[in-house]
């Protein structure tokens, strides 16, 4: 599926990967017969219906959601964003891929995508609409966003970083506790609930993730990158 071509850019066959769906500006060059259209992934519109709460978290979610293009048809297509580093995941059976959507360069179209609440995610659900919701304030003060898109299935994806990956074994007794801006994504079986480092009185005014801290626990990998920069 993807091949790295360097630390920064990736290519794929469309064709034998079964479409791709690839941030929009992601697209370096290709060749061959391949179409571009547009792309959203299900709930992640901000057309949800019902009260005040409901159509806020579908504005949440829609605000959370980079624009992309799924590439169909028989070519290679390489991709690669900013001149960040990229790094691909072979989803495994069973396993999946949580990642901040601006983290998020591409990946196969046939792979399940929906958007879920990084504040309390995994195990049941993603927490609900409220908990979600409690998690505003928090995303917004770290840059962490509230919501991030999950994938699963067969396929694969590739992930952007700052200055690198680091990743970080998922399984022990004890959480792997991450800086919500450093965090790229969550691999396997693995709940992230976003917690308060110190006291609210404490960290009004700062804008630091050390004021929040993203734990990671389960059986997998945590995805980090070498820095706080966020796009």
């Amino acid at each position: 599926m993807f091949e790295q071509v360097n630390g920064k850019v990736v290519k794929v066959d469309v064709g034998q990967a079964g479409g791709v769906v690839g941030r929009t500006g992601a697209m370096l060059f290709y060749t061959g017969q391949v179409a571009f259209a547009p792309h959203q992934i299900p709930g992640a519109g901000g057309g949800m219906s019902g009260g005040g709460l409901m159509r806020m978290a579908g504005q949440m979610m829609a605000g959370e959601h980079e624009r992309t293009m799924l590439a169909q048809g028989n070519g290679v297509v390489h991709y690669g964003f900013a001149g960040l580093e990229v790094h691909v995941v072979q989803m495994q059976p069973g396993a999946v891929l949580r990642v901040e959507a601006s983290r998020l360069l591409a990946n196969t179209a046939g792979l399940q995508a929906s958007v879920v609440s990084v504040a309390s995610s995994g195990g049941g659900g993603g927490g609900g609409l409220m908990g979600a919701l409690r998690g505003a304030a928090a995303g917004a003060a770290t840059g962490q966003g509230m919501f991030t898109t999950q994938l699963s299935g067969h396929g694969a994806a590739v992930l952007l970083a700052h200055g690198g990956f680091l990743e970080l074994p998922v399984g022990g007794p004890n959480p792997v506790v991450v800086d919500p801006q450093a965090f790229v994504a969550a691999y396997g079986n693995v709940q992230t609930e976003l917690k308060a480092a110190v006291s609210w009185r404490d960290a009004v005014g700062r804008g630091s993730g050390e004021a929040m801290q993203l734990h990671c626990h389960g059986q997998g990998v945590v995805y980090v990158q070498a820095s706080e920069e966020k796009l």
